[in-house]
């Protein structure tokens, strides 16, 4: 019995140095974080910046201060993915290098995403708990994106009664335009099934979302990455303001959007191809191809695990 017990003993000590020698090893492969001097820093009130220094800094800036624990292995190789895939999606340190009209798409979505507690990620609020904003740093930060241009809720009630409901809501005749991506108008999106019905709230607006045949069986069959072939449509109204009855109604007709999904053919925008197509005359959106870029660079902040997918129902 004693010889068996020292056997046991010998074999736990075997195992834990096996252990520590793995654990110390991996400390020698610590990735380190990088910090590089900020190039253009975002310009916001400093009450909205102190609450994204406190909530979002760590990860989405030049600005990284780990904690003693985030730098052990193997939890540092984690804290350093995230970091960098946080930076690829945003940089604060570099914000000045983003076209205007994508930090202010950023900007709601960092809103929508604090508000939906999406962002700061689960696991980085388990260790950091003072990066969750609280209620009325979230109002804070919602006060300063509605000041943002292009962010002003517009009466349509006005634009229908000038141009006639038929008019104000029907994209115009037969025309079929193409995008600068390659992508042509097609109405054939009408005649598929409805995805979804969201209220864009920042941008005053209310769309219908459409999908083909491949997108919704691979929808229905949870086949993530999606197929080639996979096509969605989003058309976009604007909002009467509420009646008495806290009513809203579809206004004018805006754009419609397309998401195209070809792995080859837009791999540089992870597989999908983006284009829209803006009021009643169907103009091609972009002065050049290069817009899909900013398309993706928003789908990539939060929709990663859908394949860059939003509105994509749950249940």
């Amino acid at each position: 019995m004693l010889r068996s017990r020292l056997t046991l003993n010998k074999k736990l000590l075997v195992i834990a140095a096996i252990a520590l020698a793995i654990f110390l090893g991996l400390q020698f492969s610590s990735p380190k974080i990088e910090n590089k001097p900020p190039e253009g820093e975002i310009d916001v009130p400093l009450e909205v910046k102190n609450i994204l220094q406190r909530s979002c800094y760590d990860c989405h800036s030049n600005q990284s201060n780990p904690k003693w624990y985030d730098r052990i292995a193997p939890a540092s190789h984690l804290v350093a993915h995230d970091v960098n895939e946080a930076r690829s999606r945003f940089n604060f340190s570099e914000w000045s290098k983003l076209p205007s009209p994508l930090q202010q798409v950023l900007l709601w979505e960092m809103v929508n995403a604090i508000e939906q507690k999406k962002m700061p990620l689960n696991r980085y609020r388990m260790v950091h708990p003072e990066a969750a904003g609280s209620p009325s740093e979230l109002a804070v930060l919602k006060r300063y994106v509605n000041t943002l241009p292009g962010r002003t809720k517009v009466d349509t009630a006005k634009i229908i009664k000038t141009l006639g409901s038929s008019a104000a809501n029907t994209p115009g005749g037969n025309r079929h335009p193409i995008s600068l991506t390659g992508i042509p108008y097609s109405d054939d999106y009408k005649t598929w099934k409805v995805l979804s019905v969201t209220d864009k709230f920042d941008g005053g607006s209310m769309r219908v979302v459409y999908a083909n045949d491949i997108m919704m069986k691979a929808i229905q069959s949870k086949e993530i990455p999606f197929p080639d072939g996979a096509r969605m449509v989003k058309a976009v109204w604007g909002k009467q303001i509420e009646d008495k009855e806290g009513n809203i109604f579809p206004g004018n007709f805006q754009n419609v959007q397309f998401m195209v999904k070809d792995s080859k053919k837009y791999a540089s925008t992870e597989g999908w191809g983006f284009a829209k197509f803006d009021g009643l005359e169907l103009n091609p959106f972009g002065k050049s191809a290069s817009f899909a870029k900013t398309c993706i660079a928003c789908h990539k902040l939060l929709v990663p695990e859908n394949d860059f997918v939003f509105n994509i129902p749950t249940k």
